[in-house]
């Protein structure tokens, strides 16, 4: 898969479906199957997922939502 523009953007979602340690997993693992490389930081109390990555962040949002978890 190509690279962007080699510039990272930080990446945040706010995915009100994500409710427990296997949702936390699961969001990681969808990631790291667009970007192995992206840095994932996740705060389950308020649903939040931030991303560190070159790639765009509808590549993000259209895997996570394929596995349920719908941005807000």
């Amino acid at each position: 898969m190509g690279r962007g523009s080699g510039s990272f953007a930080m990446i945040e979602f706010v995915l009100p479906t994500m409710t427990c340690g296997h949702c936390v997993k699961s969001v990681t693992a969808t990631v790291r199957q667009v970007d192995a490389t992206a840095q994932v930081a996740i705060d389950l109390p308020t649903h939040k997922v931030a991303i560190h990555s070159e790639l765009p962040a509808e590549a993000f949002k259209a895997a996570l939502a394929e596995e349920g978890y719908e941005a807000a």
